[in-house]
C-alpha cells in the first residue's frame, strides 16, 4: 500500500439504498459519494433515522447497497463473494458500536484476542498483542475482568482495542460514546483519537455529539438521504 497521505482507504461512489416495505419503497440513501483518506478521522452526523447506521453497514461490507460501488484500499467490492468480503473486512476494518458488544463470558484480554485468532494469529502472539493494546488504553489492570466487572467507559476501551487488534486500515464507529456520561464520552473519544492518529488509521464515526464531531478532521451531515460537508 502507498504511504501517500492522499491514499484513499474508503471510497463510496454513487451509493443509493432502498428498503422494500409492505406497500412502498423507502429510499434511505441517495447518490452518496464519500472518500476517506489514509489517517483521516471523519464524523458523520444527522437526525435519528437519517440512515447513518445503514451507511456504516454498507461501508463495512455488512450490507449491499441497492446502487453504487464500494472501494476499500482501492479494491472494488461490488462483485466479490461473501468469503472474500469477510476476509477483506476482517483484515481491513475494525468496528466499534454504541453498545460495546463484548462477549460476557470472556475476559477483556480474551475479547481482544478473539478477532486475531479468527484471522489466524497464533494464541501466543494474539495474547501478546492484546496485552500491549489494553495497556496502551490504560487497562493493564483489567486483563482478567469480564465485561460485567468493567465500567461503561472501560468496556468501550476494550471494544476499541478489539477493533484495532488486527491492525485495520479503517475503523467504523456507530455512536461509540452514545451510552456514556459526558466525562466518560470525552475520555473514550480522546483515547480513540490518540490511538487512530498514532497508528495512522482512517476512521468514520457516526455521532450525535456535536462537540466531538467538530473536533475531527472533517464533518459530514446526512439528511434526507444526502451528504453535505460541514
Amino acid at each position: 500500500m502507498s504511504d501517500d497521505i492522499d491514499f484513499e482507504i474508503l471510497s463510496l461512489k454513487n451509493i443509493s439504498h432502498i428498503y422494500d416495505q409492505e406497500n412502498h419503497k423507502l429510499k434511505v440513501l441517495s447518490n452518496i459519494n464519500i472518500v476517506i483518506k489514509k489517517g483521516e478521522m471523519v464524523s458523520l452526523i444527522g437526525p435519528s433515522g437519517s440512515g447513518k447506521s445503514t451507511l456504516l453497514n454498507i461501508a463495512g461490507l455488512l450490507e449491499k447497497p441497492s446502487i453504487g460501488s464500494i472501494y476499500l484500499i482501492g479494491k472494488n467490492c461490488k462483485n466479490i463473494n461473501e468469503e472474500a468480503k469477510a476476509n477483506l473486512r476482517g483484515s481491513n476494518i475494525g468496528f466499534v458500536f454504541q453498545s460495546h458488544r463484548l462477549f460476557p463470558e470472556f475476559s477483556a484480554l480474551e475479547n481482544v484476542m478473539l478477532p486475531q485468532l479468527i484471522m489466524g494469529t497464533s494464541k501466543k502472539q494474539a495474547e501478546s498483542n492484546s496485552k500491549e493494546l489494553l495497556a496502551m488504553l490504560g487497562l493493564e489492570k483489567r486483563f482478567s475482568h469480564r465485561p460485567a466487572k468493567l465500567s461503561g467507559g472501560e468496556s468501550q476501551r476494550v471494544a476499541i482495542a478489539r477493533a484495532i487488534a488486527n491492525s485495520p486500515n479503517l475503523i467504523l464507529a456507530d455512536e461509540p460514546t452514545g451510552n456514556l456520561d459526558p466525562l466518560s464520552a470525552q475520555n473514550v473519544f480522546d483515547i480513540l483519537y490518540k490511538v487512530v492518529k498514532s497508528l495512522n488509521i482512517s476512521c468514520l464515526i457516526a455521532t450525535h455529539n456535536l462537540v466531538l464531531a467538530k473536533s475531527m478532521d472533517r464533518c459530514l451531515f446526512l439528511e434526507n438521504g444526502a451528504i453535505k460537508e460541514q
